[in-house]
């Protein structure tokens, strides 16, 4: 009976090494993930802003004629 529980010891161990280095890995990606996300909210903000001010600019500007090819 020994035996067996050695057995069974030993599949548990491996098992839970198996899952750690699962978890280790995926908390590696997630947290590059998140840090790709961060700067891409950075940038989505910051042209979003650089948007609303050429908008800004041309809304002041509408005294202008349309171009000749409308």
């Amino acid at each position: 009976m020994s035996n067996d529980t050695d057995s069974r010891m030993a599949d548990l161990e491996m098992k839970f090494a198996f899952q750690q280095e699962t978890i280790d890995s995926l908390n590696d990606i997630v947290t590059k993930q998140w840090a790709l996300i961060d700067r891409l909210t950075r940038r989505l903000d910051k042209l979003q802003g650089e948007m609303a001010e050429l908008e800004a600019g041309r809304s002041d500007n509408k005294a202008d004629p349309p171009p000749p090819h409308y």
